[in-house]
């Protein structure tokens, strides 16, 4: 489901040259929004420059607008003041291709980009098989520049082949909303059927709902409130606990324990009590990153042999899992639309929480 936002109220922005650009470059210029310090975004115009080796050029066709943006967006990386292209969940066509990429990436072709740009092949964690966990790459759209643009440039062993059935801005969401809570769940190796626990029915969390119930999962929400009861059962949720009215570790042992809880939600004060409410061997699978620490009884770890873990979204060979298990059952990101000229509009009405459930720019016109 997409739709065209009309958020409105927000304070102007520096948008730089907005004005004088509000339709899609052409030639070998092309439009980007950077930013520098704290939401200081500027629209530039840029010139297509030929892929470096190992890397593509990308025609961009569509960006989500994810919470972990404010690393670059609100200055929470190395040195804000040098200008960065902000967005990580990347889709587009293939311009043109470095030397010593391989064969199998031609122009024409749509990929995806996500988070994590692509590893190494030479830090100890690549040498070892952890490609996730690679020390050389770099983090699309915070330490090299993403896709608020109408171009962008990527390392070849970042990308992602979409699938021909999934429309750019469906995909966008699920290369990095969608990947998280799929590896979070599919990591778990929990069996069909089992009680799975998604905490948080917001960006991550409505994805998660289906998710886990197309892996044939008995599915319980965890939210703040009654509200969102008849939403969680229409995404395919079994059972709904308003954590405001309840102790909802309480609540999962009564439903026999969770085998696995995904806790997306942004805070850890609200993860804490979750502990209680897994099932023999369970894990609370944490990939909201939350300000404030977790805290957890250690009885609550050792009877049951529970355990705390983070996951971290994927490699680029398992997000073209997740794609195609996405469209093979259905699983559709619910987006807020945006054009790019609109990129500082869109990225704060994402801050603001009020987005219902995922913001994408559209860079197709």
């Amino acid at each position: 489901m997409s739709t065209t936002s009309t958020a409105s109220g927000a304070a102007p922005q520096n948008t730089g040259t907005a004005s004088g650009a509000a339709h899609r470059s052409t030639g070998t210029a092309y439009r980007a929004f950077t930013v520098t310090g704290r939401q200081q975004f500027a629209l530039v115009e840029r010139e297509r420059r030929e892929p470096s080796p190992g890397e593509v050029r990308i025609r961009v066709e569509a960006c989500g607008i994810c919470h972990t943006d404010v690393l670059a967006v609100e200055g929470m990386r190395a040195d804000p003041e040098t200008p960065i292209v902000p967005g990580h969940e990347i889709v587009g066509v293939i311009e043109a291709v470095g030397d010593g990429v391989a064969p199998a990436w031609q122009p024409g072709e749509r990929v995806g980009v996500g988070f994590l740009g692509g590893q190494d092949h030479s830090c100890e964690a690549c040498r070892r098989g952890d490609f996730v966990n690679c020390t050389g790459q770099p983090r699309t759209g915070t330490d090299v520049d993403g896709g608020y643009a109408e171009v962008a440039y990527a390392r070849a062993t970042g990308l992602v082949r979409i699938p021909s059935g999934l429309d750019p801005m469906a995909a966008a969401p699920l290369l990095c909303a969608g990947l998280t809570v799929y590896n979070a769940l599919v990591s778990a190796s929990v069996p069909p059927g089992a009680l799975v626990a998604v905490q948080g029915l917001g960006g991550l969390g409505h994805l998660g709902v289906q998710y886990a119930r197309a892996l044939g999962h008995r599915v319980a929400v965890v939210a703040r409130g009654s509200a969102k009861a008849g939403l969680a059962a229409e995404l395919g949720a079994h059972h709904y606990i308003d954590s405001t009215g309840t102790d909802p570790g309480a609540a999962l042992r009564e439903l026999g324990g969770a085998a696995v809880i995904v806790a997306t939600a942004a805070s850890g004060a609200s993860m804490s009590p979750l502990v209680p409410g897994l099932g023999r061997r369970g894990e609370l699978v944490v990939v909201g990153a939350a300000p404030d620490p977790i805290q957890v009884n250690t009885a609550d770890l050792i009877f049951g042999g529970h355990a705390v873990r983070g996951s971290l979204t994927g490699t680029a060979v398992e997000n073209e899992d997740n794609l195609r298990f996405a469209l093979g059952h259905g699983i559709r990101s619910r987006n807020e639309v945006f054009p790019l000229s609109e990129a500082p509009r869109a990225y704060r009405h994402m801050l603001s929480g009020d987005a219902r459930f995922r913001v994408v720019l559209d860079q197709r016109g």
